[in-house]
């Protein structure tokens, strides 16, 4: 006789379902198939470790949830391209903005979702604590990941030339690489300022669960 999959395993396969699900949706007629590839190439890396790492080292419902919400945010910029989001030209009429923001929306995440998983490696696997410090390192490896995508978006334009263009999303913008990465800095301190204390109560529970 099986047993029934406990609440948090369940949670775990709803949220892998629908991820995979969105994946192959948007892969179908996106706008522009090698922008599409580009945008969702995370999830395409980060489903497998997530995978293959789940019993070696299981993360709290809290950042599986987060990393969910962060592949759909991608799914969705992939199959339109982040310039072209319904969602991003509804927020333009809504507020009277200049472009399609849909982007800053990503990188906003790319600050607020990374924050807290690298609180929780941080917390789990080295002897930092909570406290100004690990606000700083976690926001500092934001930032620096926040640069290093803006440096991928930089070389792929390079390789790309002008079909690279949908992927770099600057809509005539130059100053489009320093908003995304204060969109990450803001996204990084948000997530910490807003779910620190979710966030270590989760850990707490988590690693009672775990065994000794």
């Amino acid at each position: 006789m099986t047993s029934s999959p406990s609440p948090a395993r369940y949670e775990a396969i709803t949220l892998f379902t629908i991820t995979v699900a969105a994946l192959i949706l948007s892969g179908i007629a996106p706008h522009d198939r090698l922008t599409w590839l580009l945008e969702v190439l995370p999830v395409f890396i980060g489903l497998p470790l997530l995978i293959t790492t789940h019993r070696a080292f299981p993360l709290t419902p809290l950042l599986y949830r987060l990393l969910s919400l962060h592949a759909l945010v991608l799914i969705v910029g992939g199959h339109h391209t982040y310039a072209q989001v319904p969602l991003g030209f509804w927020l333009q009429d809504l507020f009277d903005l200049g472009r399609n923001h849909y982007d800053r929306i990503g990188h906003f995440m790319q600050g607020f979702v990374p924050a807290i998983l690298a609180r929780e490696i941080l917390l789990r696997r080295s002897p930092l604590r909570p406290g100004r410090w690990l606000l700083f390192i976690v926001t500092a490896i934001c930032l620096a990941f926040s640069a290093f995508y803006e440096l991928i978006e930089w070389w792929t334009a390079l390789a790309g030339g002008d079909s690279a263009e949908a992927f770099l999303g600057t809509q005539g913008d130059v100053w489009d690489s320093q908003w995304d990465m204060v969109s990450a800095l803001i996204g990084a301190l948000t997530a910490q300022w807003l779910l620190t204390r979710l966030h270590d109560r989760q850990l707490r529970r988590f690693r009672a669960t775990l065994p000794q």
